[in-house]
């Protein structure tokens, strides 16, 4: 691997933009960050590349997408090979930016279970081995652990065992608490004209499921914690239960619903992880949390793509340019803190001597930022040309 300059740059560091800067790396690690004065002589480096003038970011890193779900299965009862949504949905990741993502995989959660071809504990055999292949962007996963998901916790055990999770969350669907408020809920199902004798029974049945043990709750922290495998909440609606859900060792709170959730969240320490969809749409699908004036705010230190992966980037311009957050305040939602959250910002999440060379370039056009480039640990993985109009 040649020692790579990237030159002509705008590089935007945990503190700074700046203008007319090089970033060199070698081997996979950034080795300098110069400034205009001191650019090192561009003949020593075999490979340069002029930049333009463009931005040049450390890579987006995504905690929480449900993409690969969507790509398997894009339609109701359209299911597609594992293997070919895994490899297509890296690349278009790597042409938002992504460089490296967790995939957002649910166990457990038996009401969306419809049409499937695969068991789930065939799906995550088959994505963790495939995250062990040769890929174009960092693939790892999240499991989603649905804790009314009682059946499959030798699966749970059996998945964390086996090294394929990174990062795992504890989800609730039950309606009556989270984001599914019983009215709201109790609405829905009539919207799909269900008679009202079986909305009854059915809310019955979903208020009265079996739930993790006390005994198979620890027994999924105990083994998190002596694998460093960080563990989340997930749509937490009030301090109770951030509380609740620390006790059990989460230090991340996924989307919580309120601005009260998110504060205790906060003071407890925990990292804070909002939409970047809801940040780009402008507000939340379901009437919860507005991630950007949480943001601003300071309840939320971390985005998620949750479904739609362009919107890491997006969001992060869009902080900007309405002057919610400085350039690099708003890059850290999506590189430094991410890292911070998985305890790996020693390695990467910002550029900086040392760190991994996992960089992006990113030009504007009309407005519109647009990635150019991408490296992981100093390899080239995208070029992207862009035509004359």
């Amino acid at each position: 691997m040649h020692p790579t300059l990237i030159y002509n740059a705008t590089l935007v560091t945990l503190d700074e933009v700046i203008p007319d800067a090089a970033l060199a790396f070698k081997e996979g690690v950034i080795t300098g960050v110069f400034h205009a004065s001191n650019w090192p002589d561009l003949n020593q480096y075999p490979v340069t590349i002029d930049a333009k003038g463009s931005f040049v970011f450390p890579g987006i890193i995504d905690l929480h997408t449900d993409a690969i779900e969507k790509e398997i299965s894009p339609r109701p009862g359209a299911n597609f090979p594992v293997p070919i949504a895994f490899r297509e949905l890296e690349r278009r990741m790597c042409a938002s930016g992504i460089t490296l993502v967790y995939h957002s995989i649910y166990l457990g959660y038996y009401a969306v279970e419809r049409n499937e071809l695969i068991t789930r504990r065939e799906l995550f055999n088959t994505i963790g081995a495939l995250c062990q292949t040769p890929t174009v962007i960092n693939n790892r996963i999240h499991l989603r652990y649905e804790i009314t998901g009682v059946g499959d916790f030798d699966t749970c055990i059996e998945l964390i065992e086996k090294g394929y999770v990174q990062l795992l969350s504890f989800m609730d669907h039950t309606p009556g608490q989270g984001q599914y408020g019983m009215e709201t809920y109790v609405q829905y199902l009539r919207s799909q004209e269900i008679p009202e004798d079986e909305i009854e029974k059915h809310c019955y049945e979903l208020l009265h499921q079996p739930r993790l043990s006390t005994v198979q709750m620890q027994t999924i922290t105990d083994l998190c914690r002596a694998k460093n495998i960080p563990i989340a909440s997930h749509d937490d609606d009030s301090p109770q239960k951030v509380m609740d859900m620390q006790q059990w060792g989460a230090t991340i709170s996924e989307f919580p619903i309120n601005e009260t959730a998110a504060q205790q969240a906060i003071e407890l320490g925990m990292y804070t992880i909002g939409g970047a969809s809801n940040v780009l749409r402008g507000g939340s699908l379901g009437g919860n949390l507005q991630v950007q004036s949480a943001i601003e705010a300071g309840l939320i230190n971390v985005l998620g793509s949750d479904y739609y992966p362009p919107a890491m980037l997006h969001a992060v311009f869009k902080l900007y340019n309405e002057g919610t957050l400085s350039l690099p305040e708003a890059l850290k939602l999506v590189t430094h803190h991410p890292a911070k959250a998985m305890g790996i910002d020693h390695q990467q999440g910002d550029i900086a001597v040392g760190k991994n060379a996992d960089v992006i370039g990113v030009k504007m056009i009309e407005g519109t930022p647009v990635v150019t480039h991408v490296f992981i640990q100093g390899k080239k993985a995208a070029e992207f040309s862009f035509q004359p109009g």
